[in-house]
């Protein structure tokens, strides 16, 4: 039986630069993680809500119109994945963003919602 090869890469240049430029495994798998978490509506009200303020459950449950119990589960997904973090003041414990990365990667993504709802051309790549 022959042995299969690898195909000849068209452009190994371009090809070198783009596996360069890959991440480790590891980081991409936890990028995978965060962007799967963002991947549902009541996170991302969530997050957004979090990036103005810290918030406890009740008040989280009434900004985006799910149960305390379904808020609770969304926050432990989100702080597994690193994207919120819990502070503690009494009984009531409030949930803020991790760090301020998250805005500006809200930002972006609003960017380019806004560019594809509004069918803007690209912009030129560096």
């Amino acid at each position: 039986m022959a042995q299969a090869t690898e195909p000849t890469p068209i452009d190994p240049e371009a090809l070198e630069a783009a596996r360069s430029a890959l991440p480790p495994d590891e980081l991409l798998d936890i990028v995978v993680a965060m962007f799967a978490a963002l991947g549902a509506p009541t996170r991302a009200r969530i997050l957004y809500a979090l990036g103005r303020r810290s918030l406890c459950v009740r008040d989280l449950a009434l900004l985006v119109g799910v149960s305390e119990s379904a808020v609770s589960h969304q926050l432990r997904l989100l702080r597994e994945r690193g994207l919120v973090r819990p502070r503690r003041e009494g009984n009531v414990v409030y949930y803020a963003l991790h760090d301020p990365h998250l805005g500006v990667l809200f930002r972006e993504a609003e960017y380019h919602a806004d560019h594809v709802r509004r069918n803007l051309p690209d912009h030129p790549y560096p």
